[in-house]
Formats: C-alpha cells, sequence, structure tokens
C-alpha cells in the first residue's frame, strides 16, 4: 500500500525547495570551508614564515662566529637559547638547523613533538634536501629559511607546526558562526516561498478540491471560477471546458441509452407480439406452447389448442383494400380478446389466421362451448364508413394427447381439423381425429408429386368432342388426368384445388398447352374439317404476366396455327383481374385464337361486362343442362343464356349432354354446340383417332318417343 508523504502539489514543491536551498547552502558552506582552509594555511604560512626568517636572522651570527673559530662551532649555547624561544608556540612541532650541505646540526622538539616524537622522527628522516619556501603536507606546515653571513649560505633553518587540529578548529568555529545564519535564511526563504507558492498554487488547490466534489457528487452541472492569466488558470478553464463536454456526452449517453431501451423494449415486442393487432405473435405462441406441453406432459393433463381464420377476408382486402383488411383484423383481435378469459392465450400466426390456447378445463364440454362463442361472435358485421363487412371463421382444434405432446403435430392436426371445416361449409369447428391424419397425408403426397408428374409426363390429356347441331365434331376440350404410381388414378377435382393452393397451376397449363400442340398435327391428320382445341385457363394463369409470350414462343416452336385453338376461361377468373384479363384476351385474339367464357350464369353473370369483353363463345354450365326435364326455371335460365348470346353475337355450347331430350331442347333454342357422355366420353389421343369424325343427330320423332318436354 502506498502512503502518500505529500498530499499537495505545493507540500512537495516547497519540499523540493527547502531540500534544494539545504543543498545549495550545504554546497555554499563547503566552498567556504575550502576557502577557509586555503586562506588559513596561507594566513598560518605567512606567520611561520615571518617566525622562521626571525629565527633564521638570530641564528646568523652563531654562524659567522663559526666561520670565524671553529672551535666556537661546538658552542650550542647560543643556538638552543635562540631555538628555546620556540617554546612560547604551542602548535611548533620541531625545528631543525642544517649547514650549507643540509646536514642536521641541532633540533628542537615543541610540546606537539614531545607527545608525538615517532612523526617527529618520520617527517625529519622525510626530508632530505632543502624544500623550497613553505608547503602544507598531511596536516602539517613546513616553513625552510636561509641561514646567511655576509651574504654567504651558511645553512638552513627548518621549522614544522602541526595545522591539523588549529585547521579543525577554526573550521567548527566557522561552521558554528554560520549555520544559525544559514538556517534562519532557509527558513525565511521557505516562508517566503511557501506563502508565494500557496498564492499562485490557489487556484490548482481549488482545482482539486473541485474536481474531487465532481466525482463523489457526479453533477457535471458545476463550474470552477478563477481570475487571472497564468498557466493554472488556463488549466482551471480547460478543466471546466472538459466537465462541459463530459455533461454534454452524458445527455447524449443518456438520450442514446433511453432510446437503446426503448429500441430493445420495441425489438422484444416486435420479436414477440404482432405489429398489427398487438397480440402474440407466431414466435412467441410457439415457444409458450412448448412450455405448456411441457408441463402438461409432467402433469399428465391434456391441452387444447384452437386454430382459426377468417371465411371472407380474402375478398374485402381485394375489393375494400389492405387498408379495411388490416382494420378488420385489428377488431378481430379485440373481439376475440374479449371473449377469453384470464390466462387464455390468443395469437396472431400470420395473414388472417389466429391461435387461442385455452388455459384451463380441456374438457370437450368446455371447448365445444368456447368454439361455438367464437362462431356466435362473428356472425355480427364490422362497421367501416357505413358499410356492414361480414366475416366468419373456419375452426380447428386439436388436443395434445392426439398429438403425443409435440408442438409441432399439435399445430398441424389444428391446421387440418380447420381446412375441414372449411371444406364442410365454413363458420363451424372441427375437432381432429386421427383420419384426418389420412386425407392430409394424402393431399401432401399429391402436393408433393405434381413437380415429378410433369416432369416424368404421368399426367395425360384426354380430349373430349365438341359436335355442332349437323353432328360434325368441330372441336375438343382438352381435359386432364393423372395416373399416379402410388395412388392411382387422381380426380383433377381433388388435385386441381392443391395445385392451386401450391402455386402450380401455371405450371399444369403450361404442360398442357405443349402436349395440346404436340398431338395437334395427329388429330388435324385424322379430321380433316376445322375444328378448335380448347385449353382451360384458371385465374393463376391470367395473373402470369409471361403468359402470352409463353403461348405466343411456344406456336412458332411447334409451327401451330392459333386458329385451331381455342382458350376457355371461367366468368369468376375473367372478372378477378379484369383488366390484366381484357388486355391478355385481346392480344390472343389478335393473335387468331379463339376465346370461351366459361361455366356462365354460375357466378355474378354481369351483363355490363359481358358487353365489354373479349369472347367468341359462351359455355352453358352443365347445372344447367341437367335440370333441363325437371326444372321450368333452369329451361327458363337456358333459353335467356342462349337468346342474350344470339343477341351478342356469340357462339353457343352447352356441355353436359346425357340424352336425347337435352340435345333436342338446346337445338330447338338455338345452341349452336353440343359437349357430353352422349357423344364421347374424354379421350387419350390414342382413342381419339379411332373415333368417328361425325355424329347422327337423334330426330324430333325419336325424341317425342322417349320423353315429353314442355315448352
Amino acid at each position: 500500500m502506498r502512503i502518500p508523504v505529500f498530499r499537495t502539489i505545493r507540500s512537495a514543491l516547497a519540499a523540493v525547495a527547502i531540500a534544494f536551498a539545504i543543498v545549495f547552502s550545504a554546497l555554499i558552506l563547503y566552498l567556504t570551508a575550502q576557502r577557509h582552509e586555503s586562506l588559513f594555511i596561507q594566513s598560518s604560512s605567512a606567520d611561520l614564515s615571518a617566525l622562521a626568517r626571525n629565527i633564521s636572522t638570530d641564528l646568523e651570527p652563531f654562524f659567522s662566529e663559526r666561520n670565524v673559530s671553529e672551535e666556537n662551532l661546538s658552542n650550542e649555547f647560543g643556538v638552543t637559547t635562540t631555538l628555546l624561544r620556540l617554546e612560547a608556540y604551542e602548535r611548533v612541532m620541531f625545528a631543525n638547523v642544517y649547514d650549507r650541505d643540509f646536514t642536521q646540526l641541532y633540533q628542537y622538539i615543541g610540546q606537539d613533538g614531545r607527545a608525538d616524537k615517532q612523526t617527529v622522527a618520520r617527517l625529519s628522516q622525510s626530508i632530505n634536501e632543502p624544500p623550497l619556501t613553505e608547503f602544507y603536507a598531511d596536516g602539517y606546515l613546513f616553513s625552510v629559511k636561509q641561514i646567511t653571513s655576509g651574504g654567504a649560505l651558511q645553512g638552513y633553518f627548518l621549522i614544522v607546526t602541526h595545522m591539523a587540529d588549529q585547521l579543525s578548529q577554526s573550521q567548527q568555529e566557522l561552521i558554528a558562526t554560520t549555520i544559525p545564519t544559514i538556517i534562519f535564511v532557509i527558513v525565511l526563504m521557505a516562508l517566503v516561498y511557501y506563502g508565494v507558492l500557496s498564492k499562485q498554487l490557489a487556484p490548482l488547490a481549488k482545482l482539486s478540491e473541485f474536481t474531487r466534489r465532481i466525482q463523489f457528487t457526479k453533477d457535471y452541472s458545476e463550474r470552477l471560477k478563477v481570475s487571472g492569466h497564468n498557466e493554472t488558470t488556463q488549466l482551471v478553464n480547460s478543466v471546466n471546458k472538459m466537465i462541459a463536454t463530459i455533461e454534454s456526452e452524458l445527455t447524449i449517453n443518456r438520450e442514446q441509452t433511453s432510446k437503446l431501451i426503448e429500441q430493445q423494449r420495441t425489438m422484444t415486442r416486435l420479436a414477440n407480439y404482432d405489429s398489427l393487432t398487438g397480440l402474440p405473435n407466431r414466435q412467441f405462441v410457439m415457444d409458450t406452447l412448448k412450455l405448456e406441453l411441457s408441463r402438461a406432459l409432467r402433469a399428465e393433463q391434456d391441452l387444447v389448442l384452437m386454430f382459426f381464420d377468417l371465411d371472407g377476408f380474402k375478398n374485402i382486402n381485394d375489393s375494400l383494400g389492405h387498408e379495411t383488411g388490416d382494420k378488420v383484423l385489428i377488431d378481430v383481435a379485440g373481439r376475440v380478446s374479449s371473449l377469453m378469459r384470464d390466462g387464455d392465450l390468443v395469437a396472431r400466426l400470420g395473414g388472417d389466421e389466429f391461435l387461442v390456447i385455452p388455459a384451463r378445463e380441456t374438457s370437450e364440454q368446455n371447448f365445444h362451448r368456447m368454439a361455438q362463442r367464437l362462431i356466435e361472435a362473428f356472425k355480427e358485421p364490422f362497421c367501416y364508413n357505413g358499410l356492414d363487412l361480414y366475416v366468419g371463421v373456419s375452426i380447428g382444434i386439436s388436443k395434445a394427447v392426439d398429438a403425443n405432446f409435440d408442438v409441432n403435430d399439435l399445430v398441424s392436426n389444428a391446421d387440418i381439423a380447420m381446412y375441414r371445416s372449411k371444406a364442410a361449409g365454413k363458420g363451424t369447428y372441427t375437432v381432429f381425429d386421427s383420419t384426418m391424419n389420412e386425407d392430409h397425408r394424402r393431399k401432401l403426397m399429391i402436393a408433393n408429386s405434381i413437380n415429378a408428374a410433369i416432369t416424368n409426363d404421368e399426367f395425360k390429356v384426354h380430349y373430349q368432342p365438341k359436335v355442332a347441331h349437323s353432328g360434325s365434331i368441330v372441336g375438343f376440350e382438352t381435359l386432364l388426368r393423372w395416373a399416379h404410381p402410388v395412388l392411382g388414378d387422381v380426380s383433377p377435382a381433388e388435385f386441381i384445388p392443391i395445385a392451386e393452393q401450391g402455386g402450380k397451376i401455371p405450371s399444369i397449363t403450361a404442360w398442357v398447352l405443349e402436349r395440346a400442340c404436340i398431338d395437334l398435327p395427329e388429330i388435324k391428320q385424322h379430321f380433316s374439317q376445322r375444328f378448335r382445341v380448347s385449353v382451360n385457363l384458371s385465374a393463376f394463369d391470367l395473373r402470369n404476366a409471361n403468359l402470352f409470350d409463353f403461348i405466343h414462343d411456344l406456336f412458332e416452336q411447334y409451327n401451330v396455327d392459333p386458329r385451331f385453338f381455342e382458350l376457355e376461361v371461367t366468368e369468376s377468373a375473367y372478372l378477378e383481374s379484369f383488366t390484366a384479363s381484357d388486355k391478355f384476351f385481346r392480344r390472343i385474339s389478335n393473335m387468331g385464337c379463339a376465346i370461351s367464357l366459361d361455366d356462365f350464369g354460375t357466378g355474378y353473370s354481369s351483363l355490363g361486362y359481358l358487353t365489354q369483353i373479349s369472347i367468341d363463345t359462351l359455355k352453358i354450365d352443365r347445372q344447367f343442362v341437367q335440370a333441363l326435364e325437371t326444372s321450368e326455371r333452369s329451361r327458363m335460365v337456358t333459353g335467356t343464356i342462349i337468346d342474350l348470346a344470339k343477341r351478342l353475337n356469340l357462339t353457343i355450347c352447352a356441355e353436359g349432354i346425357e340424352n336425347p331430350a337435352q340435345i333436342e331442347y338446346l337445338l330447338s333454342q338455338g345452341c349452336d354446340h353440343l359437349q357430353g357422355f352422349f357423344f364421347s366420353k374424354p379421350l387419350p389421343i390414342e382413342a381419339l383417332l379411332q373415333l368417328s369424325p361425325h355424329f347422327d343427330i337423334p330426330s324430333d320423332e325419336a325424341n317425342q318417343n322417349q320423353l315429353s318436354i314442355p315448352y
């Protein structure tokens, strides 16, 4: 753990300044001591030099006498007396008198020398020749003077003093005198520096306190106010700007965080709820179903699923637009939700498909009652802009026990039951049972086999003749048959609706057209009279924008004369997309093909459209022909249709002819062409080529013997 020595910059700077002052003062003191030592040695050298000069001068008479009388040289009294004068100087170690050859003659040992004779002996032995003037070595000061007489060198005088103790004492006195002053100056400087520093760093201290407060309070709206133009002020201003930036960024971050949270909620809502109705969507309900099925399985309970879609909703969407359709879906969701109890789950799977999971009671009585309430609730219309719109519901009900608690099978079973309700007439409910699976599997096999049937030529085109009133064959209607390799013969009434649901009709139509083009040369070779081959088109075909180009290219590929072809379309298919259909048939008509309107009278039979559409033939539906013998109304309608067609200059063809009486009545009303089992059932190309090109039409007398039809 780090221990903060200096809590503030001011304290740190003051400590650094004091340390610097101390070091600087110590350096000055050291240099002063060095200078003091030099001056002290110089001063002592001068004093010693003067002393040595005086002593050497005093010794000169003794050396002059000796020069005169040799026997006086042995008299040491005068020299000794002179040297004893050095006794007054405490620091004199010793003094030596040498002759001119620097041979020691006399020696005086002072007070310090007598205390340390070994040093005296060592220093004396170290001097072998006369040194020059004064010098300082190892704490001792040496001074040498010449002894002369009459201007001639007679000898040398050496004096040595102990300077170390004197120098040390002098330095101590110097330090003792100087240090208080230095301390005073340092303290004074420190106080002045600290005061100036405090004043200069006051904004910085405020800034430090300000930042600590911001760190604690997280209030980035605060600002620090300082005056001046120094660097600290600039720093404070920069910090203020930085905090302002942080405040701005935090505001932006908060807004973005709020948006992200809201977006996350929206994404969760979109992931689990339908954006239009607000009901749980497919993903949510499937996850919920898995959990509920697991719970029910552990508790050994059953679970019921109700699957329904809207009857008549497509017509509302197509006629009034998707905006109205969306409003209907919203109101449907509200109406269904209002019928549910707490805990019941209502979800929209997509389009007009909805799902209900009852929360409690899976008894048959309970879900039958709930299904009936749903059906009853939709007997009331939805009102928009003064229009009463009616939609019903077809409901399929499945149980978890029947699906082995598998979520996919549970939903699939409810879907199968729902389509059974639609097939039963809509506006009802059906409870799934295992027998429905066989029917569903058959439909699924048929749907999955259509592409292979086209590729492998499993489909066969059969041709049913159309006969004129003279008995001559004037045309053939192509009718599709399918011999499934597993299921056997599959009726068009069974596989055509499945193909429509799977979007396979255009492929089938293309195959039939090409097959008819391939068979046409053989048919022409056998039937020399003029005829047309009729091919049926569905509403899905008429929505195919490339259909005309396909037919045109097909005719060119097989070198087909368009006048040998007739395209049949039901009234409802023509009117479903009137503009596009009318444009297509006008182009087909201009190319040479004939157009036949099939099943006329079974739909809306709009006479206004009948005057606008481009057709050549009007076909009377078999339901009117078959009722000619029993229904006066059917005879009236049939006669009216024939009369209308004649007035519009259209050819009339009646289908479903099964007996001579029907032929007699239709011919008497002016019908042009006849088609039905009376003449021939639909035949494959091989059998068709064996057919006679002419039929005998029954006479009026023969017909009257068989039955009587009132006119």
